[in-house]
């Protein structure tokens, strides 16, 4: 018997529907009926791809299919992620598992940009390092930012970059990795392959050249939720009160003072539910109870879980918590 090499049983720990002889027979047919295989040079082009412009290490989590998660090593090396990504794949698709991933580096600052419609990926394709497919209709890029000193301005300014570009305000930072099945509820049977619509090696951009191109909103000096006062009598004082004394902010308000939605049709909910969330948290409520009362008053909220993006209402509002906690910074600075 010859040995295989090593590109040969990567190959075949790849598929999902590797057994023996019949197993091309198999993945064939499962081509024929619609369904995808998962590709793993894919992955390991997709993680390449994030080293070329300075990730070291990468957080790796595995979700089921209602969003659950099962596994998660943080910080793991290159080598770590492409060691252990062939011994991942058969038991994800057994098992309907997501793999997911979120760079680290020291030396730039990845953007992500979520649920781009194709003229907002039109705009950041020449600066974006990686773009995405994570399924039909929906578009991701990524790009790799020089210049930018400490973590607070990083956020703020990955915030600003989202806002310009009407990408997803709630981006995590993490996503699936390309050559794998996006394994949500609403998409089976036919489970879609996250694919690489685009890479190039190596960008790395200044900030100043997004801000050139307009692809950054300018720095706001004070961010004060739609129709409501930064400071109230039930503002930060709150926090010493018993909670029954506490009140909840009107959505209606804030959802009448969203900005208008890219369809132009109706008002940004996602906005809508930031600004809500900042002021929850600017009237003294924690971000456990301001994730918590967003899902039983923002249908979009409640859209997100019932679609099992469970982390939707959380992420929210630490956003939002980080955004008031900007404003207390800049006033403590003018007094």
């Amino acid at each position: 018997m010859h040995p295989l090499h090593v590109h040969q049983c990567l190959a075949i720990v790849s598929s999902p529907f590797h057994d023996g002889p019949a197993a091309p027979k198999r993945a064939k047919a499962h081509r024929e009926r619609g369904g995808a295989v998962q590709n793993l040079d894919k992955a390991i082009k997709m993680v390449d791809t994030f080293a070329s412009v300075g990730a070291t290490h990468f957080d790796r989590t595995l979700i089921d299919i209602d969003g659950r998660k099962r596994a998660f090593r943080p910080e793991q090396s290159i080598t770590q992620i492409k060691t252990s990504l062939p011994k991942l794949f058969p038991g994800a698709a057994e098992r309907q598992d997501s793999i997911i991933i979120r760079p680290i580096s020291k030396n730039v600052t990845f953007i992500q940009l979520d649920d781009l419609d194709p003229e907002g990926l039109a705009r950041v394709g020449e600066v974006a390092f990686l773009t995405l497919q994570t399924s039909p209709g929906n578009h991701q890029a990524w790009i790799a930012v020089s210049g930018i000193a400490g973590k607070e301005d990083a956020k703020d300014f990955a915030r600003r970059v989202r806002k310009a570009t009407g990408a997803d305000p709630s981006a995590s930072g993490a996503t699936r990795v390309a050559g794998t099945l996006n394994y949500k509820r609403k998409y089976e049977p036919d489970f879609p392959v996250v694919r690489i619509s685009a890479a190039a090696p190596g960008r790395i951009v200044p900030k100043e050249r997004l801000e050139d191109m307009g692809l950054v909103v300018p720095p706001e000096p004070e961010t004060v939720p739609p129709l409501f006062a930064a400071r109230t009598p039930q503002g930060r004082g709150s926090n010493l009160r018993p909670r029954n004394e506490k009140v909840w902010p009107d959505y209606a308000r804030s959802l009448a003072g969203a900005p208008p939605n890219r369809e132009g049709n109706g008002p940004d909910r996602s906005m809508a539910d930031f600004s809500w969330c900042m002021t929850a948290i600017d009237w003294g409520w924690s971000i456990e109870d301001t994730a918590a009362k967003l899902v039983e008053v923002s249908e979009r909220a409640r859209e997100r879980v019932q679609l099992k993006d469970t982390g939707y209402p959380l992420i929210t509002a630490q956003n939002a918590a980080a955004a008031v906690e900007r404003n207390d910074r800049k006033r403590r600075g003018r007094g």
